[in-house]
């Protein structure tokens, strides 16, 4: 077999070995198409299996690698099978617990046999345990060497593994190692120097392969200075790329819209409430906005509940005054129709027409369609990513309203704004979500965009009683659910998990929804996760808004979802695993109507006290932007709660909110790299942004 090598970065990663067509296309979808694309495919987290630990040393909760001999090996049979080896050393012993395991496996442990096992540390009914570590048989006259180096564990697709990964990137290093023509440091020295920063190559090498004397704790936390060095240069590409999109849009022009009033005197009188203080300033932001010719570009940040939907009714009925076109996209068919509902309920009496284009709508409804945009001017279009195909197209498109941003890619925002684009002008741009996030992060997350936020809920808003329970109160819970919904009221279970993990100790949707089905006969229960098609998924949700479903036992896909305001009861089930971001979301599904409504967060003992300072956070406030400042503080290097819940991008290597003290010096350098070093700003975009910075070209 011949060695495949490589000696250029820029060479495709089918010249590594190991690499054919099918690897190739895996490593593809993963956004790595060169040897350079793998020095930058950074690691998510670390095993530290360069020492051996010994079995009476260990604590529930620790990552460890273990040595020991079988002692015995058997089946044990309950509501569910499993097979238990029990191991020793000279210090004590463990069980190895599996739930999948074949005959030839049981076989093979035998008593006396020597085992080197790693996995996580538990605390099992009579001992330690480990459930399903990785292991290996060893040979007491020929024990193989530990690693050197702590081992990377990278971010997948499927039918890749870690050991593919592993070894592809140890191929990347040897040839950045064995480069004359090096890497090339994008940051000049002056960025360097100001900001305390290692050189690039160094900082991928020891972030790649750290070495066993590596601090483990300051890798997890993702604060080592060699991850911050790349988290900086990430963050500076992030805000570099979005202030280059907001340029070039700028330096379009769009239709000045003159708003009469008389849609809006209209509109007024057919409402039910006032507008609150809050949304009144955000309507006045906008209006000025859209009598500009240039094109407005505002982000409309308001908490669950806050009143964003009629907002964008009034800035839609500004534009159709205009005798412009509006379009509202959103992310799912579900939530189209609820917006086509609602929306056509208030503008049917003010005589404009409602279209609702989703990927349900048939060949002749979108032939009236066409007819319909390009023959009428005063017209709303609500739908899904149908709205940007090609078959539909708008004769004079005014305005483009977003609604959960963060559900859609930059790009397919910018091909709707390709829809409106005549000549040299554009359709203004309203964005909004319901994700609040800190002003201070929002000016750099967002730097494409200005910033309006409804601060303040309207007065019809329920305020949802929290409560904290340990799961040993379940019966309670059932007894409570089984009052909601005699009473004809409708209740969310969300459960954090699909599938049984024996590492993490959570009830499964899957498993909650058999035990519920059990529990309470004369309920008609639903079930909802991420892993349906989503015709299924809407289908359960159009189900549950028709209270034709009363219980819906779902995972956190509901955490944008329809508004249903006869639930008035959700349970969140171990919700210490749970950012407060996500939890406040899930949380806003509730108290959507008049009714009093209450969350019940359960949560399996023992709390740690990240845990137990969020779930009090959640029990003492109800204020998104509160909460979002909470989590700020809280969110602890390391907490891997992720981003893509909060809306925020999603980055390799930085995070948003832990990296939170490096934004004020990313915006220094991105001035720094404007004004003396304007040659590093394209290579730094391809770099770290790559295919996407073609969303940029508007």
């Amino acid at each position: 077999m011949v060695t495949k090598v490589s000696s250029s970065l820029t060479a495709s990663v089918l010249n590594l070995s190991g690499v054919g067509p099918k690897v190739e296309e895996k490593l593809n979808r993963i956004g790595i198409y060169t040897v350079q694309d793998l020095l930058f495919h950074l690691p998510l987290r670390y095993q530290d299996k360069t020492r051996i630990s010994l079995i009476g040393t260990l604590q529930p909760g620790q990552e460890a690698l273990i040595e020991g001999t079988v002692e015995t090996t058997q089946i044990k049979y309950g509501r569910r099978r499993s097979l238990l080896c029990m191991l020793s050393d000279e210090s004590d012993t463990l069980m190895l617990r599996f739930f999948h395991f074949s005959r030839t496996q049981q076989q093979r442990l035998n008593k006396g046999n020597l085992l080197r096992c790693y996995g996580q540390i538990r605390r099992g009914a009579k001992t330690l345990e480990m459930i399903h570590p990785e292991y290996r048989h060893i040979d007491p006259d020929n024990s193989p060497a530990i690693d050197k180096q702590l081992t990377a564990i990278y971010p997948l697709t499927d039918g890749l593994q870690q050991r593919t990964m592993q070894k592809l990137s140890s191929q990347a290093l040897d040839i950045l190692s064995n480069l004359e023509d090096k890497l090339v440091e994008l940051l000049p020295d002056e960025i360097l120097a100001t900001f305390d920063l290692p050189d690039l190559i160094s900082a991928l090498s020891y972030v790649h392969r750290p070495p066993p004397e590596a601090k483990l704790q300051l890798l997890r936390d993702g604060k080592h200075p060699t991850q911050q060095r790349l988290a900086f240069e990430e963050l500076l590409s992030q805000h570099l790329s979005l202030q280059r999109v907001r340029q070039k849009t700028l330096a379009l022009r769009a239709t000045p819209l003159v708003d009469q009033g008389q849609l809006r005197e209209k509109f007024i009188k057919i409402l039910n409430f006032k507008l609150t203080q809050s949304q009144e300033k955000v309507l006045r932001e906008i209006a000025q906005d859209l009598e500009k010719n240039t094109p407005m570009l505002r982000l409309l940040q308001g908490d669950v509940g806050s009143g964003k939907t009629v907002v964008s009714a009034f800035a839609a009925l500004h534009a159709l005054e205009s005798s412009n076109q509006v379009a509202l996209m959103v992310p799912t068919e579900l939530l189209a129709e609820q917006h086509f509902q609602t929306f056509s309920q208030w503008f049917e009496k003010i005589d404009i027409e409602v279209l609702l284009i989703t990927g349900k709508s048939t060949k002749s409804e979108r032939d009236t369609y066409r007819k319909v945009l390009g023959n009428k001017q005063r017209v709303i279009a609500i739908g899904t990513h149908a709205l940007f195909q090609k078959d539909i197209t708008f004769s004079n498109l005014g305005l483009i309203i977003i609604d959960e941003q963060h559900r859609f890619g930059v790009h397919q925002r910018l091909s709707l704004l390709d829809k409106g684009i005549v000549k040299d002008s554009i359709p203004h741009q309203l964005i909004m979500t319901a994700t609040p996030i800190p002003r201070t992060l929002a000016m750099t997350v967002y730097a494409d965009l200005d910033l309006s936020i409804i601060g303040s809920p309207p007065p019809n808003r329920q305020t949802i009683n929290t409560v904290v329970l340990s799961n040993d109160r379940r019966d309670e819970i059932i007894a409570r659910i089984k009052a909601a919904c005699h009473c004809d009221r409708q209740v969310y279970w969300v459960c954090t998990l699909i599938e049984e993990s024996e590492v993490l100790q959570c009830q499964t949707a899957t498993e909650t929804f058999q035990q519920l089905t059990e529990k309470l006969h004369d309920i008609n229960i639903g079930l909802i996760h991420g892993r349906m098609k989503n015709r299924e998924k809407e289908a359960i949700m159009a189900s549950f808004k028709d209270n034709k479903t009363q219980l819906l036992v779902a995972t956190t896909v509901i955490e944008v979802g329809v508004d249903v305001p006869n639930a008035s009861l959700m349970i969140i089930e171990n919700s210490e695993r749970l950012g407060l971001f996500q939890l406040h979301q899930l949380r806003g599904r509730v108290g959507r109507g008049n009714i009093k409504s209450d969350c019940v967060l359960m949560y399996q003992a023992p709390l740690g006290e990240l845990a137990r300072s969020r779930l009090e956070t959640m029990r003492e406030t109800n204020d998104g932007f509160e909460i979002a400042e909470k989590d700020l503080a809280l969110r602890g290097p390391g907490e891997l709660t992720g981003t893509r819940q909060t809306g925020l991008p999603d980055l390799r290597i930085a995070d948003i909110l832990r990296d939170a003290n490096l934004l004020a010096d990313v915006q220094r350098a991105a001035k720094l790299l404007q004004q003396k070093y304007p040659q590093h700003i394209d290579p730094l975009l391809k770099r770290w942004i790559g295919k996407e910075l073609e969303y940029s070209n508007v």
